[in-house]
């Protein structure tokens, strides 16, 4: 399983070919991670760019707490993110809106990973 950092290098690399991958989406999502890799990552959508900072640089308009493990299996298609939202593996603040649509962010992640 790929490191937190390659992850969001994934994303980051498909949001900068594709933004399109992020269609109709305008917010930075922020990922604050704990455990082993833990650190807080920014993945900011605009509609004529998307692409992913380390560090908090911007407001966030959603931000995802969960542990680093929890979030590499939910990008790897592992762990699903409704539950572990129920379950209290995941916490969200902000808009619960752009929080559903997560999974079009990391479907730019996983077209990476198949590539």
């Amino acid at each position: 399983m790929p490191s937190v950092k390659e992850v969001f290098q994934m994303i980051d690399q498909q949001l900068k070919e594709d933004v399109s991958r992020a269609e109709g989406i305008v917010a930075v999502y922020q990922f604050n991670l704990s455990g082993d890799e833990a650190g807080v990552y920014q993945v900011v959508l605009r509609p004529d760019a998307g692409f992913v900072v380390e560090g908090e640089q911007e407001p966030s308009d959603c931000t995802l707490s969960m542990d680093s493990e929890d979030f590499k299996k939910m990008a790897e298609g592992e762990l699903n993110g409704t539950e572990a939202f129920m379950s209290g593996r995941l916490r969200i603040d902000g808009d619960m809106g752009l929080a559903l649509r997560l999974q079009e962010v990391l479907a730019a992640y996983n077209s990476a990973k198949q590539a």
